[in-house]
């Protein structure tokens, strides 16, 4: 009998996962342990370099950006980008489903500089103001990755 090795990611492995039969969660299970699949997304991510091996990507490096033209903001936006599909797991807003709620995290200046202010969510629009592209499945991710990554928020929406 021939056997043959394969090699999966941590990454690919939760992918996997999430829309396995039983007998192959099973085997995922016995290979990476139970705990690693039931473990939360806000436990695994806590860096944009998490969310990167999450993601199974390579992290950006600013500096080659910055040498291929890139600004600074836009550097930000796309680790910001990132760090909100490795939250969503997978899920994607459907804009023309009106009753789909998606949250986002909201921000304001206060005496103490850049704060994190609450999570909000809209149903069908679009709207320049939500950040589309930025949104949450969750209040709970909203709110996560609004105090969580607070200072690349702030670096992306304030830098100059």
């Amino acid at each position: 009998m021939k056997t043959k090795q394969l090699l999966v990611e941590e990454s690919q492995a939760r992918g996997l996962y999430r829309t396995a039969s039983a007998e192959f969660k099973q085997m995922l299970e016995t290979t990476f342990g139970k705990e690693f699949f039931s473990q939360k997304i806000t436990d695994r991510i806590k860096t944009y370099e998490d969310a990167c091996k999450e993601l199974g990507i390579e992290p950006i490096d600013f500096d080659e950006m910055k040498d291929a033209g890139f600004t600074t903001d836009e550097i930000y936006l796309r680790e910001i980008k990132t760090i909100t599909e490795a939250l969503n797991e997978g899920w994607k807003p459907d804009w023309t489903n009106s009753d789909q709620y998606k949250h986002y995290p909201y921000f304001r200046m206060s005496s103490g500089g850049f704060v994190f202010c609450a999570t909000n969510y809209v149903h069908s629009y679009a709207g320049a103001g939500d950040a589309s592209r930025l949104c949450f499945k969750s209040s709970e991710l909203a709110e996560y990755a609004g105090k969580q990554f607070l200072k690349l928020y702030s670096d992306y929406i304030l830098y100059q």
